[in-house]
């Protein structure tokens, strides 16, 4: 077994973020060396990007929350839905934040000393969480304020069409 090499003690990716969404002119909050939290205007509404550094592990976490207020009481239906959701993901996953009622996608990812392009890497990291987060928010919304079930609120993203109009 190769022991793992320890990346140079003041990298730091949460560094990077800082400077992609800043060069994008994005509001961002820097809480502490490890942790950023960037709002981003989705096209549905506002998420939230939560960056955060572990340094022991080299792992870089994404969570993106989803602003949608939970109104129902039975959770079977939010569980059900997560489950289904996250069978059509190949990256991240779903989760739901009980503390606070809210959707939330998240993505980890280690990087080691030979990463040569990490910046493009955790470009299509951000991508791919607002991309999914704008995919599934319409369900998220009908299901968490509006109490449909999960089959029926995620038939049309599911569904595939053949031919063109």
């Amino acid at each position: 077994m190769q022991l793992a090499k320890n990346l140079a003690p003041e990298y730091n990716p949460i560094d990077l973020v800082e400077t992609i969404f800043a060069s994008k002119s994005f509001e961002l909050e820097r809480r502490n060396i490890n942790e950023v939290v960037v709002e981003v205007q989705g096209k549905w509404n506002n998420m939230l990007l939560f960056f955060a550094w572990e340094a022991n592990m080299h792992c870089l976490h994404l969570s993106c929350l989803m602003d949608i207020d939970c109104k129902i009481e039975d959770r079977s239906k939010i569980f059900e839905l997560l489950a289904l959701a996250n069978e059509e993901l190949w990256v991240g996953h779903f989760s739901y934040w009980a503390e606070q009622n809210i959707p939330v996608f998240k993505h980890s990812v280690i990087i080691n000393d030979e990463e040569t392009y990490f910046a493009d890497k955790l470009e299509q990291m951000i991508n791919i969480a607002i991309k999914e987060c704008e995919r599934m928010y319409p369900v998220f919304k009908v299901v968490l304020t509006k109490g449909m079930s999960p089959q029926e609120a995620l038939y049309p993203i599911t569904m595939t069409t053949i031919g063109q109009a």
